[in-house]
C-alpha cells in the first residue's frame, strides 16, 4: 500500500533506521507518525517486537488503519510531550529506540483549511491538533505588540519584527485579522523585495510554533527520554531549522538546554545521553534532488550508555 500522496516521502529513511539500530524483538516509538512512512519501515524490521506511535492530528488516524489488527502496533492519539505517561499506560515503560521527525507535515501544509501555507487563503488556524483552543487568529488579534514582536523575532527570526508587530497591532483596530490574505495584505509592504516568500514563511513559522507550543513540547519530550530508554537504546531526531536543532544538540551534548555541561567531583561530565553522531547527518544530494523537503534536514543520534 502506497503512502497517501499528500504526506511527504520519509526524509533520510535509511539513516533513521540505521540510527535506531533496530532489533526484531525490540520496542520502538515513532512520536511523529504522520503518513506512517518511517513507521512502516520500522514495522518491516520487527518480528516479535513492538511499535508505539504518537500523533495528535486526527488526519493521521486514517493512515494507521491498515495496522489496526497488528498486535505489534499501537496508535496513541496524543501529543508526544506526554510520552512517559502514555507509554506507561500501554505497558511499554522502557523502549529500545525513539524517533522524532519534527516540524509540520506536507499533508498539513497542503490542506488549505488548516491555515499552515502562504499559498492558499484560509482562516488563520495553524493548529496541529484541531481540538486545541489557541489559533493563529487569536494570537494575532489578542497579543500585545510587544508579545507579537517577541514571537516573530524568537520563532521566525523576522528581521523587522518590531515594525511587523506594530503594523499587525495597528491594523486589527480597524478590523479583525481573520484570514491568511488579511495578514499578507498588512505585511506585504514590509516584506523584502524579491524575498517575499521567504519572509512570509518566517512569519508563518513563528505563528505556528507559538500556536502549537512547539519549543516547549520539544524540551519536555527530550527531558523524559533518558527515563524511557533502555541502556543501549537510541534517540533519533530529525529537525528542519536551527530553532529545533539547537535544543536537541544541547540536550545530547550537555544534558540541558543552555549553559555549560556539569561535571562531578572527579571532572566527569554529567549528561544522560552519549552522542553517536559528532556532526548532524544531512541528506545526500540525490535525495535532496528527489525530495526538496530533505534540504534543510539535520539528523542527530544519541544513545543511553550501558552502565
Amino acid at each position: 500500500m502506497d503512502l497517501p500522496s499528500t504526506y511527504h516521502e520519509p526524509v533520510m529513511l535509511s539513516e533513521c533506521l540505521d540510527g535506531l539500530n533496530i532489533r526484531p524483538d525490540g520496542t520502538y516509538v515513532d512520536v511523529t507518525f504522520g503518513g506512517g512512512g518511517h513507521s512502516r519501515a520500522i514495522l518491516e524490521k520487527l518480528t516479535t517486537g513492538r511499535l508505539l506511535v504518537f500523533d495528535q492530528d486526527p488526519d493521521a488516524v486514517a493512515n494507521a488503519a491498515e495496522w489496526k489488527d497488528d498486535p505489534r502496533f499501537t496508535f496513541i492519539a496524543a501529543n508526544f510531550r506526554h510520552i512517559k505517561r502514555y507509554l506507561k499506560l500501554h505497558k511499554a515503560e522502557k523502549v529500545d529506540g525513539i524517533l522524532a521527525d519534527l516540524g509540520v507535515s506536507s499533508h498539513q501544509i497542503n490542506t488549505p483549511a488548516r491555515g499552515f501555507s502562504t499559498r492558499f487563503d484560509a482562516d488563520l488556524d495553524m493548529r496541529m491538533n484541531p481540538s486545541n483552543e489557541k489559533t493563529a487568529r487569536e494570537v494575532l488579534n489578542v497579543r500585545s505588540a510587544t508579545e507579537l514582536q517577541s514571537i516573530l523575532s524568537r520563532y521566525g527570526e523576522v528581521t523587522n519584527a518590531r515594525t511587523a508587530a506594530e503594523a499587525i497591532f495597528s491594523a486589527r483596530h480597524n478590523a479583525p485579522i481573520e484570514t491568511i490574505n488579511d495578514l499578507k495584505g498588512i505585511l506585504m509592504r514590509y516584506a523584502p523585495k524579491h524575498r517575499e516568500n521567504k519572509y512570509f514563511a518566517q512569519v508563518f513559522q513563528a505563528l505556528r510554533i507559538e500556536v502549537n507550543d512547539e519549543m516547549k513540547v520539544l524540551e519536555e519530550f527530550l527531558m523524559q527520554v533518558p527515563e524511557i530508554l533502555n541502556p543501549g537504546g537510541r534517540l533519533v531526531v530529525m529537525s528542519y531549522h536551527s530553532l529545533e536543532d539547537r535544543p536537541v544538540k544541547n540536550f545530547i551534548q550537555k544534558g540541558k538546554f543552555d549553559g555549560e555541561v556539569e561535571k562531578d567531583f572527579y571532572g566527569n561530565e554529567i549528561k544522560p545521553l552519549k552522542s553517536i553522531t559528532r556532526k548532524p547527518i544531512e541528506a545526500t544530494p540525490e535525495e535532496v534532488a528527489r525530495n526538496p523537503r530533505a534540504r534543510s534536514a539535520k539528523l542527530r543520534i544519541a544513545e543511553l550508555p550501558v552502565a
